[in-house]
């Protein structure tokens, strides 16, 4: 299993955009992480800056972790690719119709990911998939 370092996966981010900037070949996962990054031109600039690596977030100061949003949207894009947990493709579809647009789809489920992924932690518990899609269906 791949398990990167948080350096790491967000070297994989910003090399990731260098390479999609320079024009450069890029492999199918960077495809993917480059249509992510491109919904999001609010980090393109950090994405640019290789220091950024180093960046703290803080959630208690209302910031946002780039990396750690892209990460999940990738997430979420692999998941919706093989429908694991099952019925989180269909949930997602049903998302997409309400707003009419697939991004602010994919942030409902990333919304229920995060929940999902912090009452795992909180509890000391594997992450609960039947309650992961059933937030996705019944987020407002």
């Amino acid at each position: 299993m791949f398990d990167p370092s948080r350096d790491q996966a967000r070297n994989f981010f910003i090399e990731t955009w260098r390479k999609h900037c320079a024009g450069e070949v890029l492999t199918p996962i960077e495809h993917l992480a480059t249509d992510i990054i491109r919904l999001h031109p609010e980090y393109h600039a950090l994405l640019a800056d290789p220091d950024s690596i180093n960046r703290d977030f803080a959630p208690e100061q209302g910031q946002i972790n780039p990396f750690l949003h892209l990460s999940l949207h990738l997430a979420i894009e692999e998941q919706l690719s093989i429908d694991q947990p099952p019925g989180l493709r269909g949930a997602f579809a049903a998302r997409q119709l309400r707003h009419g647009n697939r991004h602010d789809a994919l942030h409902d489920v990333l919304d229920c990911l995060g929940e999902t992924l912090f009452n795992a932690q909180r509890n000391g518990t594997a992450p609960d998939g039947a309650a992961y899609v059933e937030c996705v269906r019944r987020k407002g």
